[in-house]
């Protein structure tokens, strides 16, 4: 779509690498704003009194223009099409040709579903919470999902918190250990 994405943080560079590594590699470069601590989220507004930024996204165009800001909480994914849909805004040819959609297949029932994404941390702690417990599932990837990203807003109060679960109908919002336990009845 002709755009070059980057990813900036108060934290540290090496902070940032470890992050990355942990995500299995990320595929755009990842720039630090820890000296002067925050500058360029000050800048921008979304440095928080805390010292930490605001989860944001800012499309700039090629003039340098702040075309689209979204802040949003630290635990909602923001929707890809959403993104996608303002880049073509700004710059209708660098839109994707329009493909002949398919029918996406129905989401998974029974058992326990987990609805997650490779990046979150909490999703990671919930695989291996399940595994330690010998529990069979199946994870849907919400980013590669749209249907399932739907569906987790749905039930999330329109936040897309990651990992949701699906335990035979019963829905448990986030990797909650309590709730997990008591709905699949274990100790």
């Amino acid at each position: 779509m002709n755009v070059q994405v980057l990813g900036i943080s108060v934290d540290s560079e090496p902070c940032l690498a470890a992050w990355a590594k942990s995500l299995g590699e990320i595929s755009f470069p990842l720039l630090s704003d820890f000296y002067p601590h925050g500058a360029v989220a000050e800048k921008y507004g979304v440095l928080r009194q805390d010292g930490k930024s605001e989860r944001a996204i800012f499309i700039i165009d090629e003039k340098g223009i702040i075309r689209y800001i979204d802040i949003h909480d630290i635990d909602d994914q923001p929707s890809n099409e959403v993104l996608f849909a303002e880049i073509a805004k700004i710059n209708p040819k660098s839109a994707p040709a329009q493909q002949t959609k398919q029918e996406e297949p129905a989401l998974p029932h029974g058992g326990i579903v987990m609805y997650c994404n490779s990046w979150c941390p909490d999703c990671r702690k919930a695989r291996a919470w399940l595994a330690e417990r010998n529990l069979p599932y199946i994870e849907v990837d919400v980013q590669a999902n749209p249907k399932a990203a739907a569906q987790v807003r749905q039930w999330a109060n329109g936040n897309l918190v990651t990992p949701t679960f699906d335990i035979d109908g019963t829905i448990v919002v986030d990797f909650n250990r309590e709730k997990l336990s008591a709905v699949l009845k274990i100790a």
